[in-house]
């Protein structure tokens, strides 16, 4: 497994937490019991306490007598691990067990009041409890006495180790188990970007054309969007390869005028400059189609009415020798959501091809949310002339790339097909047809 890949980087934040979770649960469980175990020991230690009180009698004259037998019998057995002390308050000590000879300077409980007790862990790793007492004679006397039992921590410490022990190696079991469970649980639930992965990798090795698995629903807007991508690059490039072929195209002409000109050794030189200069116009023009883009959405308004005013201001000059009559019947201001540069390509192309083959009439209307083939467009954009218009049964060749209208056909160019592929990258519709009002022809461009 790679280290940067998204299963290791899981897999090892949730071992790490695991980790964690585990310390923290080994922690207070071993620390609740050893509070238990310790609470255990002073209830038993206490029950030895009420055992020594039982056994503690006050003569006559005030002093302590033990019994020379008592009911607990690891108190005579010298190193049993029980150990019995009895001492008058703020004195010496005045008893203590057979088994705790010697262990008397372990044992220095502080003051106590009267009918409370201790607990506390003394030296050498004991566990002593005090309790101090009023003992009262038959004669009337009372004597105040700090009774002490002390045993060893063995059993306890014993106990906690032994929970020690078992209780890791169970947590550590389970961790691995559960690490082992995440483990699978991630491989599944990561197959379906894998899944998306091998069908990327089959697309780049022209396996596939495009993501078409069955993905999880969470992935199913990432596959639609790099199916848009891949689609996006594919039309790019095949714009360039069109491009570049009709640029290829487009200079025969020019090129063979020019080398007829050469061959013949004339002094044609303006025809010459007219045709390096037509050279040159088709050289940009098709350069800019390259770097249009295809299947993009349009983030910015564009304002039709300025373009076509525009675009009908610098034909008016061009075109100045047939003193066209332009009738504009648009709004003032038409914002829609287009890219500007295509905006101009169509307009520029459709009224330039009106303005060449036209009388001396054009009209260019607009029409807001127009509605086509069940469909809600939000600008209808209608131009119409007063020319020859196209051939019955030829309007679909000219929307055929390699078909130039313009060397075969009276009327329109090669401009038609750059419209028509602009409009239907972004999904709309461009008809042609016979004007009603001019005669001519009638361009209508439906824009979504």
């Amino acid at each position: 497994m790679r280290t940067k890949s998204l299963s290791f980087r899981l897999l090892i934040a949730e071992g790490l937490v695991l980790a964690a979770f585990f310390t923290l649960v080994a922690f207070i469980l071993e620390q609740g019991f050893l509070e238990s175990a310790e609470q255990a020991l002073k209830d038993r230690l206490q029950v030895q306490i009420y055992a020594l009180l039982s056994a503690a009698k006050l003569n006559d004259t005030g002093d302590l007598t033990m019994p020379a037998v008592l009911p607990e019998p690891r108190f005579e057995n010298p190193g049993s691990g029980l150990y019995g002390f009895i001492q008058q308050a703020k004195q010496n000590m005045v008893w203590r067990s057979q088994s705790a000879i010697g262990l008397e300077e372990l044992i220095n409980p502080q003051a106590l009041i009267a009918g409370t007790s201790k607990f506390e862990t003394i030296k050498h790793n004991r566990y002593a409890l005090h309790s101090s007492v009023i003992l009262k004679s038959n004669s009337g006397i009372a004597r105040e006495y700090i009774f002490t039992v002390t045993e060893d921590a063995g059993f306890v410490s014993s106990q906690v180790a032994h929970l020690q022990e078992t209780l890791r190696l169970w947590l550590l079991i389970i961790g691995l188990v559960l690490v082992f469970i995440q483990f699978s649980l991630l491989r599944w639930s990561l197959k379906p970007l894998r899944s998306i992965v091998n069908d990327l990798d089959a697309i780049e090795h022209g396996k596939k054309i495009l993501l078409d698995g069955h993905y999880a629903s969470e992935l199913e807007g990432l596959a639609g969007n790099l199916n848009a991508f891949i689609t996006h690059e594919r039309a790019h490039l095949d714009r360039y390869r069109n491009t570049l072929a009709d640029l290829a195209h487009s200079l025969k002409t020019p090129l063979a005028i020019l080398r007829g000109c050469v061959e013949s050794l004339s002094d044609d030189k303006e025809i010459v400059h007219e045709q390096i200069s037509r050279m040159n116009q088709i050289v940009e023009y098709q350069l800019q189609r390259a770097a249009a883009k295809a299947d993009h959405v349009a983030i910015k308004t564009v304002d039709v009415s300025v373009v076509i005013n525009k675009v009908k201001a610098s034909l008016s000059k061009v075109y100045i020798d047939k003193n066209i009559n332009f009738e504009l019947h648009i709004p003032e201001q038409c914002l829609i959501y287009y890219e500007e540069g295509d905006m101009y390509e169509i307009v520029g192309n459709l009224l330039d091809n009106a303005c060449k083959w036209c009388k001396n009439s054009i009209k260019v209307s607009i029409e807001l949310n127009a509605r086509k083939s069940r469909r809600d467009f939000s600008l209808l954009l209608q131009i119409e002339d007063d020319g020859p218009g196209i051939p019955v049964g030829k309007f679909n060749d000219i929307l055929k790339r390699g078909i130039r209208a313009d060397e075969n056909i009276h009327g329109h160019g090669i401009g038609v097909t750059v419209v028509f592929e602009l409009i239907q990258l972004v999904g709309g519709k461009l008809e042609g047809g016979k004007s009603q009002t001019l005669n001519g022809m009638r361009w209508s461009i439906y824009l979504p």
